[in-house]
């Protein structure tokens, strides 16, 4: 009998790798474009449902591979309609993801590492340090199990995809890209790329492999527009300074009429004075961007507060002034703990493992 352990996950595999795969069972080439669809048509599906299939094919997939998939172990509903999400992985360590409803459209925040080694101060997912970069399958799974929730409660599709949950998606790119390719497959997941925005803190040489080999938007979390400051709440800064950062901004390959969004995390009195505007609205002055206001959310014990609403909408006006496109994006979820920063893999039914704190090379 063959144990799982030793069995093609095939939720793992893009296209291309699929083809290969089938071609190393002795298959035409072709029977891939015929798998992949089943892989992520909705509900439960064995490869005895696939009746477009040749039955000996069936059965050897049956005694070589397999689709994994993510059951929520826990799900929560804010008041302001948000759903979050906690899955146990197969090895104990757990995970989170946000659906965000809005009249127009349905975002799913989706994690990328378990844990995550960035450290930033104001981030609870930073507190819990690293444990590991997530599978292809697991960042993926993410999505259908949402769409499955969806579809049971009878809601309106999925529409967005952002890479904001645990994890700096780009410390794991090579399964980032995957998952990616996936998304926006047409017998896969069927995203458009348009609607697929990936976050980092800032990890440069990642950052332009990301627009080399993709056309989704990206967001960067600057939070602090001085060298001192930034290095004191990321300390990904040590190692790509915003010298470096903004120049790789300013480089990075993306379509016409599309621009780079900067995440800027206002906390009272370190980033949220109009000296600091005027400086953030100096330093991205030759990046096509826009920026998106946060006010900074509870966490733990943390000494972070938010400025008020009258300080945000001053900040706003002044980087508005200066003829940016400035959004102030509205907290959800926080009375669940699942807005920005809020994070932790809280799952008592999964054995949470030792945590390390070392940034990715």
């Amino acid at each position: 009998m063959t144990t799982t352990s030793k069995l093609v996950d095939l939720r793992e595999l893009t296209q291309e790798k699929l083809n290969r795969f089938v071609v190393e069972q002795g298959q035409p080439a072709f029977r891939s474009r015929q798998l992949l669809p089943w892989l992520y048509k909705p509900g439960l599906i064995t490869f005895q449902d696939m009746t477009d299939l040749a039955k000996d094919f069936r059965s050897l997939l049956g005694e070589r591979a397999r689709i994994s998939s993510l059951e929520p172990s826990m799900v929560e509903i804010s008041r302001d309609g948000a759903v979050k999400f906690a899955f146990c992985l197969e090895d104990g360590h757990a995970i989170e993801s946000v659906l965000i409803p809005e009249e127009d459209r349905n975002t799913l925040c989706i994690s990328s590492q378990a844990g995550c080694a960035m450290g930033c101060s104001f981030c609870l997912t930073g507190r819990m340090g690293f444990r590991r970069n997530l599978r292809v399958a697991e960042i993926v799974n993410q999505v259908c199990a949402a769409r499955n929730w969806m579809l049971a409660h009878k809601m309106p599709p999925l529409t967005n995809l952002v890479f904001m949950g645990m994890g700096e998606p780009l410390a794991n790119i090579d399964h980032v890209l995957d998952a990616i390719s996936l998304f926006t497959e047409q017998r896969g997941l069927d995203f458009s790329n348009r609607r697929i925005t990936v976050s980092t803190c800032g990890l440069v040489p990642q950052m332009l492999r990301l627009g080399e080999e993709t056309d989704v938007n990206l967001a960067i979390s600057l939070h602090a527009a001085d060298d001192p400051t930034r290095s004191r709440l990321m300390p990904v800064n040590q190692r790509y300074p915003l010298a470096m950062l903004i120049d790789a901004a300013r480089r990075y390959r993306q379509k016409r009429r599309k621009r780079v969004m900067f995440e800027y995390t206002l906390l009272s009195g370190i980033n949220d004075s109009e000296t600091d505007a005027k400086a953030l609205a100096k330093l991205l002055r030759e990046v096509r961007c826009k920026i998106n206001l946060l006010a900074v959310n509870p966490v733990g014990n943390s000494n972070y507060t938010s400025p008020s609403m009258e300080g945000i909408l001053r900040f706003q006006e002044i980087l508005r002034n200066q003829g940016y496109t400035v959004f102030i994006r509205q907290s959800r979820g926080s009375d669940i703990s699942a807005a920005c920063g809020q994070l932790a893999g809280r799952t008592e039914a999964c054995t949470i493992l030792p945590a390390v704190n070392t940034l990715p090379s």
